[in-house]
């Protein structure tokens, strides 16, 4: 099969596309013909961290890309009954093994039957494929600040990846949203929920919560009220807690029955996957450009 890796020590590109033996899923495991694999920010994580690896003098290793998925169901280990052969679905998925040759950004992935979730009608799969990441770490962000009661929370970097899902989220539960973002993203925060959207967050004050998407850190904390709730997104780059703030953060794991909510919630129109552009697995060097420029909204997905 064919793969995004991360490219060769001294090559100008950011990734390779390379052929890998065909894998076959174990007990437990399906195998999905991969339709789209959404580029996403911990891709730009690995490949730095690849260089920086060589260039501190450490090995090489050739790293798997993409942690997003959606295709069909084409073959599945012992003991997996609830996702047939032919049944469309979309997972999130990390690679167990240090150095995984391949991620998600391959024609076939080899996934847990528990991590995946299938796709309802109405959602085509190139657009489910940006769904799985950043909606499970919206929702599992969020389930750190418990009952909405109508609270207030602050959503910064609203318009990105995981602020998009948090802001629609957060509104369907009840708080009451203030979103950070550019100025020409407020049509889409006012579709998602938002009571409020701003372009900064000078004078802002009395926030019962704070989702730090855009890691602002102490920038995001000054507007949260005394005994209030900072979540970051990075475990390890949070503020330091102050005014009896309960300051945490998460890393995101899979969830294929929570994905099936948001999946759910994506065909009923309560969540908005945007996609910035599709292309094959051929030219993926572009897509990873485009997203590191940050020039577009929404997700670039490669297809096999």
């Amino acid at each position: 099969m064919r793969a995004i890796v991360t490219a060769r020590p001294g090559s100008d590109d950011e990734v390779e596309l390379v052929d890998l033996p065909d894998p076959r899923p174990a007990a437990g495991q399906i195998r999905i013909r991969m339709a789209g694999a959404a580029v996403n920010a911990a891709d730009l994580h690995i490949i730095d961290a690849s260089r920086d690896e060589v260039r501190a003098g450490g090995p090489a290793p050739r790293l798997g890309l993409g942690l997003d998925v959606a295709g069909v169901v084409d073959m599945v280990g012992s003991g997996v009954h609830d996702l047939a052969v032919g049944t469309p679905v979309a997972a999130l998925h990390f690679p167990h093994a240090p150095h995984a040759a391949a991620g998600t950004a391959a024609e076939y992935v080899i996934v847990p039957v528990s991590d995946a979730a299938p796709v309802p009608n109405g959602v085509e799969l190139l657009d489910a494929a940006t769904v799985p990441l950043n909606s499970l770490t919206a929702a599992q962000l969020l389930a750190l600040l418990g009952p909405s009661q109508g609270r207030r929370l602050l959503i910064t970097g609203a318009a990105g990846g995981v602020g998009g899902y948090a802001v629609a989220l957060a509104a369907r539960a009840g708080w009451r949203v203030t979103a950070l973002a550019r100025a020409t993203d407020d049509g889409f925060l006012t579709r998602a929920g938002a009571a409020e959207t701003r372009t900064t967050l000078d004078g802002a004050s009395g926030f019962d919560a704070v989702l730090d998407t855009a890691l602002l850190n102490e920038a995001a904390l000054r507007p949260v009220r005394d005994h209030g709730a900072y979540v970051g997104v990075f475990p390890g780059l949070e503020p330091t807690s102050e005014r009896g703030i309960t300051v945490t953060s998460a890393v995101v794991v899979p969830d294929g029955a929570l994905l099936r909510e948001m999946l759910a919630l994506t065909a009923r129109g309560v969540l908005e996957p945007r996609r910035a552009g599709t292309v094959p697995m051929e030219k993926a060097a572009y897509a990873y450009r485009a997203f590191r420029d940050g020039a577009h909204r929404g997700r670039w997905v490669l297809t096999s």
